[in-house]
């Protein structure tokens, strides 16, 4: 089995470098669309992987598969984050957000073992930047209609006098929400493209001698796969409470009455 990897990751690596000679020469920086295309498909692999071995340990009354234990866990988790900052309505988030927090992190372990990942890749963390955003529009719609959405970006009602202040502001926030997109983007993308850099110009440092000085940066990369997961997630709840923040209002007046 561990020769059966071996050859596998090593075969990844083949295929990202010679698929992107022609994409370095050119003058760009990160994977070649090949070489993205490929550590895509193997985070979706990894990931299928892990949620078949913990499907099979649901019929279980006690989770005794270690796999299942880790996907309860890291639900009850992610349910106490989702309910903490959207409210009592954020448990119809969970889904979507396991599924970021699952992909990035798988993403940013696989950075650990191979030369780059998908989460080192702007184009990538950007794509899922603007899903994120824009599925935190939609629900802004779905929760206060298009025209109570979007007036909210216009701060306070103000009166007719001081029209050409609520336009200022109704401009200032769609450059914040689009702004939202590069932030969660090159916040992921400059950690874990970042790391890998450092440990790089370490091993530099340690080649006369032959020693891997980055790998003494191993445990803080690992501490930054969880901690940048965990920022992204977090950014993404606390953009949802703020576009339904008045639905949870509603939903505790009717419990209360």
């Amino acid at each position: 089995m561990g020769n059966l990897l071996t050859t596998g990751f090593h075969l990844i690596a083949g295929v990202e470098e010679h698929a992107g000679e022609a994409h370095k020469a050119e003058g760009h920086h990160g994977p070649s669309f090949i070489g993205l295309a490929v550590y895509v498909l193997l985070t979706v692999v990894i990931l299928f992987f892990m949620m078949s071995k913990a499907k099979s340990g649901l019929n279980q009354r006690v989770f005794k598969n270690p796999f299942t234990s880790i996907f309860e866990q890291l639900y009850l988790f992610l349910e106490n984050m989702c309910v903490g900052i959207i409210g009592s309505h954020g448990r119809r988030y969970i889904p979507m957000i396991m599924v970021f927090w699952l992909v990035i992190f798988v993403s940013n372990v696989i950075a650990l073992f191979m030369p780059t990942a998908p989460t080192a890749d702007l184009s990538f963390n950007l794509g899922m930047a603007l899903i994120a955003v824009g599925y935190v529009q939609y629900e802004g719609i779905r929760a206060n209609g298009v025209i109570g959405h979007f007036s909210h970006f216009a701060g306070p009602k103000l009166p007719v006098a001081l029209i050409p202040i609520s336009i200022m502001i109704f401009v200032i926030e769609l450059i914040s929400e689009v702004m939202k997109n590069v932030s969660l983007s090159l916040r992921l993308f400059g950690n874990i493209e970042g790391g890998h850099q450092a440990v790089l110009a370490m091993n530099k440092i340690g080649d006369p001698v032959f020693i891997p000085v980055g790998a003494f940066l191993l445990p803080i990369k690992v501490l930054t796969c969880v901690v940048q997961a965990l920022i992204f997630c977090l950014l993404t709840c606390v953009y949802i409470s703020l576009v339904t923040a008045h639905h949870d209002d509603h939903v505790e007046a009717a419990a209360a009455h």
